[in-house]
């Protein structure tokens, strides 16, 4: 045990007095020890532009695509178990540069996104099918479909609906 804590305080000493560096005079104000922490983690995390990411400060960008939906929302009623639904959500680019869709990502593996992959042009349509398998999903459902795209905001959200019935208890009774 005295040993254990013997070489622990002499490791640490030597660690102290290694770590110091007294041949350099003290630097004081903003070209000092914060300025050089700064370039060096400037250097290893370089700072990407990115237009899509509106800070406090920043103004909107007016050339921005926007994605205009003629629904947002989409509600299928009633539908069996183990049904598989289709619904297609169509948008229009009323911005004015082209608008492309990075990804589509559903809420649930039940989900799947479906979108159009090539650049749409001002006044240009383009769409978003979401299919939806009910297998092994009871009464409401609710999900939604985060859409990323070049946009600001760069995130829609878009939502289907549905209400899965229970499975029929049709067939012979047993007495």
């Amino acid at each position: 045990m005295k040993r254990t804590l013997f070489s622990a305080l002499l490791l640490s000493s030597a660690l102290m007095f290694g770590a110091c560096n007294n041949d350099k005079p003290a630097e004081v104000g903003a070209e000092g020890m914060n300025a050089a922490a700064t370039v060096a983690s400037d250097a290893a995390n370089p700072t990407v532009d990115n237009p899509n990411v509106a800070s406090e400060t920043a103004a909107p960008n007016p050339n921005a695509p926007v994605m205009s939906f003629t629904e947002s929302e989409f509600n299928f009623g009633d539908i069996k178990a183990g049904d598989v639904v289709k619904h297609t959500f169509e948008f229009t680019n009323t911005g004015k540069s082209p608008l492309l869709i990075e990804n589509a990502t559903a809420s649930c593996g039940c989900t799947t996104p479906n979108w159009t992959k090539d650049p749409i042009a001002p006044g240009g349509k383009g769409t978003i099918d979401v299919q939806f398998d009910s297998h092994g999903k009871a009464g409401l459902q609710n999900k939604e479909v985060a859409v990323r795209a070049n946009t600001q905001p760069n995130i829609t959200q878009i939502a289907i609906r549905a209400n899965i019935l229970p499975a029929s208890t049709e067939g012979p009774v047993k007495q």
